[in-house]
């Protein structure tokens, strides 16, 4: 289901989950208050705007308050990150993820109603460390709460039958949203019910936790 996702700042974070959401099919819209931020992303995101994130009335006039989830991806400027934060909880934002750069201001970003903290540092530090060790995925992202993609190999027993065959949605509830064949070099975005998996295959799948979770053991 496309949600609305409001993204306020555009650094490096902002930048990099507006244009993933974005990519996923969402309506994004990006915000911030370097004009030059703001031009770089405005061709990747439904909208981009150049306002102060800090500044309610600026927030109001952008229909925030119709948005299903806020990001605050502001960065080094804590009072800005935690203001904004206040004010996409007061707008009546029911999912508001707050960028952290410490646990102290993790702590008050919580307390202010944040339902999400995230450290984008620390939380990069433990992709590298499931793709690393892993056996069962090539890598790891977390999307939500409850979501997550990952990068799987495919097993012996898949090669040679479709997708449709495979039926991985109703017997593991997971979803083919890429398939990659790495000895042609070629990627398949959404890949279609009747695409056979080839030996050296990779897919890229989203799921809830519990059910790659579940795969994962089943592997």
């Amino acid at each position: 289901m496309k949600k609305q996702i409001v993204v306020l700042g555009l650094g490096r974070f902002g930048y990099s989950v507006a244009i993933n959401l974005a990519k996923l099919g969402q309506e994004v819209l990006a915000v911030d208050t370097d004009e030059l931020r703001v031009k770089q992303v405005a061709a990747e995101v439904t909208h981009a705007v150049q306002a102060d994130a800090t500044d309610l009335d600026a927030l109001q006039a952008l229909g925030i308050r119709n948005f299903d989830i806020g990001i605050v991806a502001i960065g080094a400027d804590v009072q800005a990150n935690i203001l904004a934060t206040l004010l996409l909880k007061e707008l009546g934002i029911p999912y508001v993820v707050a960028k952290a750069v410490n646990e102290l201001q993790g702590r008050v970003l919580e307390k202010i109603g944040a339902n999400r903290v995230v450290f984008p540092e620390r939380e990069m530090g433990k992709r590298i460390a499931h793709s690393l060790i892993s056996t069962n995925f090539m890598d790891y992202i977390e999307l939500a709460k409850d979501y997550r993609i990952e990068e799987l190999t495919t097993p012996d027993g898949f090669h040679g039958k479709t997708l449709r065959q495979l039926n991985l949605r109703n017997r593991w509830g997971i979803t083919v949203i890429v398939l990659k064949r790495a000895e042609v070099g070629e990627i398949l975005l959404s890949p279609g019910a009747e695409t056979p998996i080839l030996p050296g295959d990779t897919m890229v799948v989203l799921g809830k936790n519990e059910d790659l979770n579940r795969w994962n053991q089943f592997r």
